[in-house]
């Protein structure tokens, strides 16, 4: 499997604006709808990387854990779906479906939102304050497939609970590691 690193886009960046389909119910999602009042986590996930699948079932008591709380969740996947079924639209439903992702869950087909955010892996966080400023980009934790630290999402739900209670965020932060996103 590869191993590729975020590439850590500078914080106070705008979160790019997006309008994409959740392939679960059909509707399209834009940057606007998709934040809280507190800011918006923006994640790119896919099925078919072991380092997403070893975070999804995380990643679901995540959104459960948020929902509600201020911080929009969505998750996007830009992987090339012609060179990738798992990660055609139908098959990511099936996933946010067995996983019970609560968030919407997106399908950047162009992949123009994936280089705008310069989103590099999956998974690849990307978390905003309420004015749409970058305040967090890294790891959920430091667990990783095959290894023996369990997966807690120490990282970002630390980013998330100092957003949510207006303290200062840590500036230093671990890129995350997954698959590289498969461009076309």
């Amino acid at each position: 499997m590869a191993r590729t690193e975020s590439a850590m886009l500078a914080l106070g960046t705008s979160a790019p604006k997006f309008a994409l389909t959740d392939v679960v119910s059909g509707n399209k999602i834009d940057l606007k709808t998709a934040s809280g009042s507190k800011g918006l986590l923006v994640m790119f996930l896919c099925r078919h990387c072991p380092f997403v699948k070893h975070l999804e079932k995380a990643l679901s008591q995540f959104g459960q854990d948020y929902d509600g709380k201020g911080i929009g969740i969505v998750a996007i996947s830009s992987n090339d779906a012609a060179n990738y079924p798992d990660d055609a639209p139908e098959s990511l439903a099936e996933q946010a479906r067995e996983v019970g992702f609560r968030f919407p869950y997106l399908y950047d087909e162009t992949q123009e939102v994936a280089r705008a955010y310069d989103a590099t892996c999956t998974p690849d966080f990307f978390l905003f304050d309420g004015a749409w400023k970058l305040v967090y980009r890294g790891q959920f934790d430091d667990s990783r497939p095959g290894g023996s630290v369990p997966v807690t999402g120490k990282d970002l739900r630390a980013a998330c609970n100092a957003l949510l209670a207006g303290e200062p965020i840590h500036p230093i932060q671990k890129p995350s590691l997954g698959c590289n996103i498969k461009w076309k």
